[in-house]
């Protein structure tokens, strides 16, 4: 083994700053990375990490803050263990570490309010076609910060992070990628999906959100190893890979696109929308030095403003304060035969499903409904990631790498990877039934039966009857 003065633990700690994380204890901060996160662009502490989560998870309000602070810490705790271990080897220098621990500090800052409900929800709505990723934003801002502070770095580790945080999205530098490719896999991991960020966050959202999760990323850390220029782990820790994957898409699922999340979420958007020519949101991504303004604070902004051109947006955001909210009608999950073929569904589609004599006189416009699908699979669509992407060793005396097929590991692992979850919402409550009812009929003319599982709870339907009601009183 060996030890050197590369390996963080062995670092002059005199000219460090330190915190004390709640997911990995006390994390020391360099004066090269201080130097970023002393800012105001870096202060993440009005942008949720978990998005609009903590409205039905309380506990879910760390912000993207503590987040890039762990993945900065994780990726230099990463390549500290390969270091130790392969560092003569692999000829890993103060260079490498310095830039691994850059990406993971700043792969996030590129991110708009609301996680990615701001880049997958929002900006398609209103630049229709326009492409953006916050991976390409990050760039842009990390530029902005260096200019505006005049912060003294080396161009070439400023030019390498800015690669590994581009590493897993589709515009990732290929070319670059050529020496120490397994460097450019700890942060953002384009070719197996197993990198820090993961399991920062899985592990940070577990346990804020009270969920129990048995996921160790201790274990893999301590495992990793280099071969062929790809990062290995040893085969009898396939188990704890797939639950990596699994813990992720139950957080999807249990979390992130809980029904009541997303029907805050699709209020946000409409609400974000209405508001986006007086304020100018979608056009703060032209300008870092107007971007970095934009976080989660633009709701209570818009929400105490007197201005009359927010009074739609206002109103939405007002009845979320109220938990008036968009009322979840039902859901299906796509059958899997008609998942490679699957169109979105959308307003329009339900609305056209309508039969007039069954909906009590109600007839349904297209600005009545609100459509969510909801994709969740293992991170490559319907293959097995681990099958045909991670490589295995067997054990620290072996130079062979070699791939796992899962049903040699266990018969009780899934055979599909998939799930593609469609729900419908009424913009008001006194709607809930005629939706209901023309979701149902899209489902029996699409599928030939319905595909939900029950059919709408009575006393959702009952809210129409309680709203007229309520007005023949008044």
């Amino acid at each position: 083994m060996r030890a050197t003065a590369n390996n963080g633990s062995y670092r002059d700690r005199r000219s460090m700053k330190h915190v004390l994380d709640n997911v990995h204890g006390y994390i020391y901060l360099e004066p090269l990375f201080l130097k970023f996160i002393d800012t105001e662009q870096f202060d993440f502490n009005v942008t949720s990490d978990p998005g609009l989560t903590h409205m039905v998870y309380p506990g879910a309000a760390h912000s993207r803050f503590e987040h890039s602070l762990g993945v900065y810490w994780l990726a230099g705790e990463a390549v500290n263990k390969i270091n130790f271990y392969q560092g003569q080897e692999l000829g890993i220098e103060e260079f490498d570490r310095n830039t691994v621990k850059l990406a993971g500090l700043l792969h996030d800052i590129g991110h708009g309010p609301f996680s990615h409900m701001f880049e997958r929800e929002f900006l398609p709505r209103v630049l229709d076609g326009y492409e953006w990723s916050h991976e390409d934003m990050s760039l842009k801002m990390i530029d902005y910060i260096v200019d505006k502070h005049c912060i003294d770095i080396d161009s070439a580790i400023l030019k390498t992070a800015k690669e590994m945080i581009l590493a897993s999205s589709e515009h990732g530098p290929q070319k670059s990628m050529t020496e120490k490719r397994f460097l450019y896999d700890i942060v953002a991991n384009g070719r197996t999906e197993i990198d820090v960020d993961k399991f920062d966050y899985i592990v940070r959202d577990s346990r804020a959100c009270g969920i129990g999760s048995g996921f160790q990323f201790e274990r893999l850390m301590e495992t990793m190893r280099v071969m062929d220029d790809e990062i290995c782990y040893r085969a009898n820790e396939y188990l704890t890979l797939h639950k990596l994957f699994a813990t992720r898409a139950d957080l999807h699922r249990t979390v992130y696109t809980h029904p009541k999340v997303k029907a805050i979420e699709l209020m946000v958007v409409d609400a974000l929308c209405y508001a986006n020519a007086d304020l100018g949101i979608a056009a703060s991504i032209q300008k870092p030095s107007e971007f970095w303004k934009l976080d989660d604070s633009i709701l209570k902004w818009i929400e105490t403003s007197d201005s009359d051109s927010l009074k739609e947006a206002r109103n939405l955001i007002q009845r979320i304060r109220k938990r008036d909210l968009y009322q979840y009608c039902n859901q299906f999950s796509v059958p899997k035969d008609k998942l490679e073929n699957y169109k979105d569904i959308t307003p329009q589609d339900i609305i056209c499903s309508q039969v007039q004599n069954k909906s009590g006189g109600v007839t349904l416009k297209e600005e009545d409904v609100a459509v969510s699908t909801v994709k969740i699979d293992l991170t490559h669509g319907r293959m097995n990631p681990l099958e045909r992407q991670v490589g295995f060793y067997q054990d620290y005396d072996s130079s062979e790498k070699f791939r796992i097929p899962d049903d040699r590991i266990s018969h009780l692992l899934p055979r599909f990877f998939q799930d593609r979850i469609v729900r419908v919402y009424a913009k008001k409550p006194e709607l809930v039934e005629a939706v209901a009812e023309a979701f149902e009929n899209y489902q029996v003319k699409t599928y030939g039966c319905k595909a939900q599982v029950h059919a709408t709870p009575d006393k959702k339907k009952r809210k129409q009857l309680e709203y007229q009601n309520q007005n023949d009183r008044q």
